[in-house]
C-alpha cells in the first residue's frame, strides 16, 4: 500500500522559503539543504515531509493541490493566522469564500497559497 511521504512545493528561493516553513510548522531539515531542494520533516520525527524544490514556473492564482493546515478552533485558527502573518505570510483576497467558511487563505512569502482550517466546527 501507498502512503504519502511528502508533499512537494516550488520555490524561487529554497532557503527563504525553508525558513518560513521550518518557523510555521516546528519542521527542521532532513539533510543539509542545497541551493535547489530540502526535505523538511517534523522536530518530533512525526507526521508528513515538505520538500521544497526551486522552480521557475509562477505561482498560480487558484493552484491545484495546496496544503491545509487546521488549526484547534476559531481563537486557535485567528492566533495562527497573524503569527504565520508574523512570519512573512500574507493574507489572500479570495472571492470565493463561502459565508460561513472554516478556513483562511494564505499566500507564503514565495506566493503559495494555503489554509488554515478552524477544525473546531467539524
Amino acid at each position: 500500500m501507498l502512503r504519502v511521504g511528502s508533499v512537494v512545493l516550488g520555490v524561487s528561493d529554497v532557503p527563504r522559503a525553508a525558513a518560513f516553513w521550518m518557523q510555521a510548522l516546528g519542521y527542521v531539515p532532513r539533510e543539509e539543504m542545497e541551493d535547489d531542494w530540502v526535505v523538511l520533516v517534523p522536530a518530533d520525527g512525526a507526521g508528513v515531509q515538505l520538500a521544497l524544490g526551486l522552480s521557475e514556473t509562477p505561482v498560480q492564482d487558484r493552484p491545484r493541490i495546496h496544503l491545509d493546515l487546521y488549526a484547534g478552533d476559531a481563537a486557535d485558527q485567528a492566533a495562527e493566522v497573524e503569527r504565520l502573518v508574523s512570519l512573512g505570510a500574507r493574507r489572500v483576497d479570495w472571492d470565493l469564500y463561502p459565508d460561513d467558511a472554516d478556513f483562511v487563505v494564505l499566500a507564503d512569502p514565495e506566493g503559495n497559497r494555503f489554509c488554515v482550517i478552524d477544525t473546531g466546527r467539524h
